[in-house]
Protein backbone atom coordinates (compact mmCIF):
# COMPACT_ATOMS: atom_id res chain seq x y z
CA UNK A 1 0.00 0.00 0.00
CA UNK A 2 1.02 3.20 -0.72
CA UNK A 3 1.39 5.75 2.06
CA UNK A 4 0.03 9.52 1.73
CA UNK A 5 3.08 11.69 0.97
CA UNK A 6 3.05 15.02 3.66
CA UNK A 7 4.97 17.36 1.88
CA UNK A 8 7.90 17.56 -0.69
CA UNK A 9 5.12 17.94 -3.59
CA UNK A 10 7.26 19.61 -6.21
CA UNK A 11 7.78 23.20 -7.37
CA UNK A 12 6.73 26.05 -4.37
CA UNK A 13 3.99 27.30 -6.99
CA UNK A 14 0.26 28.20 -6.49
CA UNK A 15 -1.85 25.62 -7.31
CA UNK A 16 -5.12 23.61 -5.87
CA UNK A 17 -5.12 20.14 -5.10
CA UNK A 18 -8.22 18.07 -6.96
CA UNK A 19 -8.57 14.35 -6.66
CA UNK A 20 -11.10 11.78 -7.82
CA UNK A 21 -11.30 9.00 -5.61
CA UNK A 22 -12.86 5.13 -5.75
CA UNK A 23 -13.45 3.10 -3.33
CA UNK A 24 -11.04 0.08 -3.35
CA UNK A 25 -9.99 -3.49 -1.69
CA UNK A 26 -7.50 -1.70 -0.19
CA UNK A 27 -9.44 1.27 0.88
CA UNK A 28 -9.73 4.13 -1.47
CA UNK A 29 -7.68 5.24 -4.19
CA UNK A 30 -7.17 8.61 -4.75
CA UNK A 31 -6.12 9.89 -8.24
CA UNK A 32 -5.01 13.01 -7.31
CA UNK A 33 -3.58 16.60 -9.49
CA UNK A 34 -2.43 19.81 -9.19
CA UNK A 35 -4.54 22.62 -10.81
CA UNK A 36 -2.60 25.60 -11.71
CA UNK A 37 -4.90 28.00 -13.45
CA UNK A 38 -6.12 25.60 -16.70
CA UNK A 39 -3.12 23.31 -16.37
CA UNK A 40 -4.14 20.21 -14.36
CA UNK A 41 -0.73 17.72 -13.65
CA UNK A 42 -2.06 14.19 -12.93
CA UNK A 43 0.41 13.05 -10.05
CA UNK A 44 1.13 9.35 -8.68
CA UNK A 45 -1.98 7.56 -7.74
CA UNK A 46 -1.89 6.35 -3.84
CA UNK A 47 -4.23 4.30 -1.74
CA UNK A 48 -5.14 6.00 1.39
CA UNK A 49 -6.73 3.31 4.21
CA UNK A 50 -9.54 5.19 5.81
CA UNK A 51 -11.93 7.52 4.49
CA UNK A 52 -10.86 9.69 7.87
CA UNK A 53 -7.11 9.71 6.33
CA UNK A 54 -8.85 11.16 2.94
CA UNK A 55 -10.63 14.06 5.17
CA UNK A 56 -7.46 14.69 7.00
CA UNK A 57 -4.73 14.49 3.71
CA UNK A 58 -2.52 17.87 3.97
CA UNK A 59 -2.15 19.46 2.03
CA UNK A 60 -5.98 19.05 1.96
CA UNK A 61 -8.23 18.68 -1.37
CA UNK A 62 -9.51 21.87 -2.77
CA UNK A 63 -12.09 19.36 -4.38
CA UNK A 64 -12.88 15.60 -4.17
CA UNK A 65 -14.67 13.82 -6.71
CA UNK A 66 -15.92 10.64 -5.02
CA UNK A 67 -17.63 7.93 -6.62
CA UNK A 68 -20.29 6.61 -3.73
CA UNK A 69 -23.39 7.40 -2.99
CA UNK A 70 -23.75 10.98 -1.02
CA UNK A 71 -27.02 11.04 0.29
CA UNK A 72 -29.04 8.35 0.96
CA UNK A 73 -33.22 7.64 0.76
CA UNK A 74 -34.58 7.14 4.11
CA UNK A 75 -36.30 3.82 2.54
CA UNK A 76 -35.78 1.55 -0.62
CA UNK A 77 -37.13 3.65 -3.64
CA UNK A 78 -37.52 1.79 -7.18
CA UNK A 79 -34.73 2.75 -9.35
CA UNK A 80 -33.15 4.57 -6.51
CA UNK A 81 -33.11 8.42 -6.50
CA UNK A 82 -34.12 10.60 -8.69
CA UNK A 83 -30.36 11.57 -9.62
CA UNK A 84 -29.16 7.62 -10.27
CA UNK A 85 -32.89 7.76 -12.81
CA UNK A 86 -31.46 10.89 -14.61
CA UNK A 87 -28.09 9.72 -15.15
CA UNK A 88 -29.04 6.04 -16.52
CA UNK A 89 -31.55 7.92 -18.84
CA UNK A 90 -28.18 10.17 -19.98
CA UNK A 91 -26.21 6.57 -20.07
CA UNK A 92 -28.86 5.16 -21.87
CA UNK A 93 -29.26 1.06 -22.68
CA UNK A 94 -26.54 -0.49 -22.02
CA UNK A 95 -24.52 1.71 -20.59
CA UNK A 96 -27.02 2.71 -17.74
CA UNK A 97 -26.58 -0.51 -15.69
CA UNK A 98 -23.32 0.82 -14.97
CA UNK A 99 -25.30 3.12 -12.32
CA UNK A 100 -26.75 1.25 -8.97
CA UNK A 101 -28.66 1.91 -7.01
CA UNK A 102 -28.20 3.30 -3.17
CA UNK A 103 -28.74 1.45 -0.03
CA UNK A 104 -31.48 2.88 1.97
CA UNK A 105 -30.55 4.31 5.53
CA UNK A 106 -32.66 1.51 6.73
CA UNK A 107 -30.94 -0.89 4.71
CA UNK A 108 -27.11 0.59 6.11
CA UNK A 109 -28.72 0.46 9.64
CA UNK A 110 -30.04 -3.35 9.30
CA UNK A 111 -26.41 -4.10 7.97
CA UNK A 112 -24.78 -1.97 10.42
CA UNK A 113 -26.59 -4.09 12.86
CA UNK A 114 -25.52 -7.47 11.47
CA UNK A 115 -28.56 -8.45 9.56
CA UNK A 116 -27.34 -10.13 7.19
CA UNK A 117 -30.83 -10.78 5.06
CA UNK A 118 -31.15 -6.98 3.82
CA UNK A 119 -32.78 -7.85 0.25
CA UNK A 120 -33.00 -5.75 -3.23
CA UNK A 121 -29.69 -4.44 -3.36
CA UNK A 122 -27.33 -5.29 -6.37
CA UNK A 123 -24.27 -7.23 -5.30
CA UNK A 124 -22.30 -3.98 -6.65
CA UNK A 125 -24.48 -1.98 -3.80
CA UNK A 126 -23.74 -4.73 -1.23
CA UNK A 127 -19.71 -5.23 -2.08
CA UNK A 128 -19.97 -1.19 -1.31
CA UNK A 129 -21.72 -1.46 2.17
CA UNK A 130 -18.75 -1.61 4.47
CA UNK A 131 -17.27 1.86 2.48
CA UNK A 132 -20.60 3.69 2.54
CA UNK A 133 -20.88 3.02 6.43
CA UNK A 134 -17.45 3.98 6.66
CA UNK A 135 -17.70 7.46 4.98
CA UNK A 136 -20.99 7.98 6.91
CA UNK A 137 -19.52 7.99 9.96
CA UNK A 138 -17.40 11.06 9.28
CA UNK A 139 -19.30 12.83 6.31
CA UNK A 140 -21.68 15.50 6.85
CA UNK A 141 -23.48 18.32 4.76
CA UNK A 142 -21.08 20.65 5.05
CA UNK A 143 -18.47 18.44 3.39
CA UNK A 144 -20.56 18.90 0.17
CA UNK A 145 -18.19 22.00 -0.35
CA UNK A 146 -15.75 20.18 -1.36
CA UNK A 147 -16.87 16.46 -2.22
CA UNK A 148 -19.03 15.59 -4.64
CA UNK A 149 -20.68 12.56 -6.00
CA UNK A 150 -19.79 11.73 -9.45
CA UNK A 151 -19.55 8.45 -11.51
CA UNK A 152 -17.14 7.47 -13.87
CA UNK A 153 -19.38 6.54 -16.88
CA UNK A 154 -20.43 10.15 -16.86
CA UNK A 155 -16.95 11.35 -17.43
CA UNK A 156 -16.28 8.84 -19.90
CA UNK A 157 -19.76 9.90 -21.65
CA UNK A 158 -18.30 13.53 -21.39
CA UNK A 159 -15.03 12.39 -22.21
CA UNK A 160 -16.26 10.61 -25.40
CA UNK A 161 -18.34 13.45 -27.00
CA UNK A 162 -21.74 13.17 -24.83
CA UNK A 163 -21.70 9.60 -26.44
CA UNK A 164 -22.10 6.47 -24.48
CA UNK A 165 -19.16 3.99 -24.77
CA UNK A 166 -19.31 1.02 -27.26
CA UNK A 167 -18.03 -1.14 -24.31
CA UNK A 168 -18.55 -2.56 -20.98
CA UNK A 169 -15.59 -1.86 -18.56
CA UNK A 170 -15.27 -5.31 -17.99
CA UNK A 171 -14.18 -6.47 -21.01
CA UNK A 172 -10.71 -6.11 -22.55
CA UNK A 173 -12.19 -3.80 -25.18
CA UNK A 174 -13.83 -1.72 -22.63
CA UNK A 175 -10.45 -0.68 -20.90
CA UNK A 176 -8.55 -0.15 -23.54
CA UNK A 177 -11.53 2.47 -25.07
CA UNK A 178 -11.47 3.95 -21.76
CA UNK A 179 -7.27 4.15 -21.30
CA UNK A 180 -7.50 5.53 -25.13
CA UNK A 181 -9.72 8.24 -23.68
CA UNK A 182 -8.35 9.52 -21.25
CA UNK A 183 -5.03 9.12 -23.00
CA UNK A 184 -6.21 11.36 -25.42
CA UNK A 185 -7.48 13.93 -23.08
CA UNK A 186 -5.53 14.45 -20.29
CA UNK A 187 -1.94 14.94 -20.40
CA UNK A 188 -0.04 12.83 -18.13
CA UNK A 189 -2.17 10.75 -17.48
CA UNK A 190 -0.10 7.92 -18.11
CA UNK A 191 1.71 8.06 -15.15
CA UNK A 192 -1.82 6.73 -13.45
CA UNK A 193 -2.65 4.49 -15.89
CA UNK A 194 0.86 2.72 -15.29
CA UNK A 195 1.11 2.46 -11.76
CA UNK A 196 1.09 -0.58 -9.99
CA UNK A 197 -0.45 -0.04 -6.69
CA UNK A 198 -1.74 -2.71 -3.70
CA UNK A 199 -5.13 -2.80 -2.81
CA UNK A 200 -6.12 -1.08 -6.40
CA UNK A 201 -6.38 -3.04 -9.89
CA UNK A 202 -6.50 -1.41 -13.50
CA UNK A 203 -10.25 -0.90 -13.53
CA UNK A 204 -9.73 0.97 -10.15
CA UNK A 205 -7.20 3.55 -11.66
CA UNK A 206 -9.14 4.10 -14.84
CA UNK A 207 -12.64 5.17 -12.74
CA UNK A 208 -10.28 6.96 -10.99
CA UNK A 209 -8.96 8.98 -13.82
CA UNK A 210 -12.65 9.87 -15.08
CA UNK A 211 -13.63 10.92 -11.40
CA UNK A 212 -10.50 13.29 -11.67
CA UNK A 213 -11.87 14.56 -14.91
CA UNK A 214 -14.94 15.75 -13.05
CA UNK A 215 -13.40 17.00 -10.63
CA UNK A 216 -11.45 19.64 -12.54
CA UNK A 217 -14.53 20.41 -14.04
CA UNK A 218 -16.10 21.03 -10.63
CA UNK A 219 -13.02 23.17 -9.62
CA UNK A 220 -13.69 25.64 -13.07
CA UNK A 221 -17.46 25.84 -12.14
CA UNK A 222 -18.54 23.77 -15.13
CA UNK A 223 -20.37 21.18 -14.08
CA UNK A 224 -24.39 20.42 -14.41
CA UNK A 225 -26.18 18.93 -11.51
CA UNK A 226 -28.62 16.17 -11.64
CA UNK A 227 -31.10 16.68 -10.73
CA UNK A 228 -31.01 20.79 -11.25
CA UNK A 229 -32.43 21.05 -8.15
CA UNK A 230 -31.16 18.59 -5.84
CA UNK A 231 -33.33 16.21 -3.10
CA UNK A 232 -31.68 16.29 0.38
CA UNK A 233 -32.00 13.31 2.57
CA UNK A 234 -33.15 13.18 6.21
CA UNK A 235 -29.53 13.77 7.20
CA UNK A 236 -29.25 16.99 5.04
CA UNK A 237 -27.57 15.97 2.64
CA UNK A 238 -28.18 16.53 -0.91
CA UNK A 239 -28.94 13.57 -3.19
CA UNK A 240 -27.25 14.62 -6.40
CA UNK A 241 -24.42 13.40 -9.27
CA UNK A 242 -22.18 15.89 -11.28
CA UNK A 243 -21.04 15.85 -14.49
Amino acid sequence: MTTPLRGARGPDLPYELIAGVEPCPGGWLVVSAKLQGITMSPEQPQVIRTFTDLLDYRPPFAVLGLHLPIGLPSDATPGGRSCDRQARKILGWPRSTAVSSPPSRRDLKAWESGDSSVHGLSAITRALLPRIAEAYKDIGSYHQRTIYEVHPELGFYELNGDQPLLYSKRTSAGKQERMDLLRARMPGVERVLTAKLRGARLEHLVDGCADLWTARKIAAKAITRLPENPEWDSEGLRMELVR
